[in-house]
């Protein structure tokens, strides 16, 4: 690793003063993606500005029903809150399948959003790559795709998004406190990432210096109906080839409210909102699950190694609601934990 220098946030507004004081400055909250990423050559930072100690480690009650939770929250803490495991089991499921026990011990809920592509191109510093080094090309369009995306890519990037909290957050839309210089505004996480379009090398709509302090989830009735679902080459420490957020509601049958989030395809976790719109008022049943998800993954396209992740995801999609659907007509009050 290069050198760099190492600053202790004290409070927000230093942490974003440190930051404006230098164009190569980096936050650093767990260090699980940056640190393996300096190591690589990939990151190279000048100045680290630890925001891992700033007092947004809770999870507030706020309102009717919603919660508010810390950036520098663990993902420990944050999987096993009692609240988020029976509220919102989607939330837990996701943080639990992400990483083993160490990783989720020092990774945070705001570096978790922020980590970036495990793409073998962009992690190499010897190839080239458009998100690295705009301009250079993209490899993996014809090279090794397996992993990557194949819903929402461009001709200059087919990277996927590695974080599984951040689609179980999708499919909630969970909102992002920013902090930018003195003002505060919340994105929504779904616009929070981005496309890549032909600015690969951007993963999300934030500025230099800007700040995440909080995740905000509002009620969400639903989502005590809920599960997340990764399908991967191996059970442990390895990221999805698909995975699904969903959460259902019926009644008499019928699916009344219904949420859908993908991770695995996309630049960026990918809300199902075709497929939410066809099921409002449908039979809760697998045939309409499987048109409504198929309808919503008719604008694949897949590259020569990655076509089998279109029939899986639909699969992995149709299997949980399909899941959910029968909990809720057998009487089943809320999911089981996964573990």
């Amino acid at each position: 690793m290069r050198t760099f220098r190492y600053e202790r946030a004290s409070g927000d507004e230093a942490a974003v003063a440190a930051m404006a004081a230098s164009p190569g400055a980096r936050y650093l909250g767990g260090g699980t993606n940056l640190v393996d990423l300096m190591k690589l050559g990939v990151e190279s930072p000048d100045v680290l500005v630890d925001v891992s100690r700033l007092p947004h480690t809770s999870v507030e009650h706020t309102g009717p029903g919603g919660l508010l939770i810390g950036a520098a929250l663990s993902n420990s803490d944050l999987a096993a809150d009692h609240t988020v495991r029976t509220r919102y089991p989607v939330l837990s499921q996701a943080l639990l399948a992400g990483a083993s026990g160490q990783l989720r011990n020092a990774a945070t809920v705001g570096g978790n959003l922020l980590q970036r592509t495990r793409c073998p191109y962009f992690q190499d510093p010897g190839k080239p790559c458009n998100k690295r080094q705009p301009g250079t090309g993209c490899p993996a369009r014809e090279g090794v795709h397996r992993n990557l995306a194949v819903l929402g890519a461009s001709e200059h990037c087919v990277a996927t998004h590695p974080s599984d909290m951040a689609v179980a957050l999708a499919a909630l839309d969970a909102g992002v406190h920013v902090l930018s210089g003195a003002a505060t505004r919340t994105i929504p996480v779904t616009e929070l990432l981005r496309l890549p379009g032909d600015e690969p090398e951007r993963d999300s709509v934030l500025r230099h210096g800007d700040l995440i302090t909080h995740v905000e989830l509002s009620a969400v009735p639903e989502a005590a109906h809920s599960l997340y679902r990764k399908v991967r080459d191996r059970a442990s420490y390895s990221f999805a080839l698909v995975s699904v957020a969903a959460a259902l509601e019926t009644e008499g049958g019928v699916v009344r409210r219904v949420r859908l989030a993908l991770g695995g395809v996309a630049h960026r976790p990918w809300r199902a909102r075709t497929a939410e719109e066809r099921l409002l008022g449908e039979p809760a049943t697998a045939e309409a699950f499987a048109h409504a998800v198929d309808a919503e993954l008719a604008p694949a396209e897949p590259l020569r190694d990655n076509a089998f992740k279109v029939p899986l995801v639909r699969n992995v999609a149709v299997s949980a609601l399909s899941d959910l659907a029968a909990r809720q007509s057998d009487g089943t009050a809320r999911l089981p934990e996964a573990r």
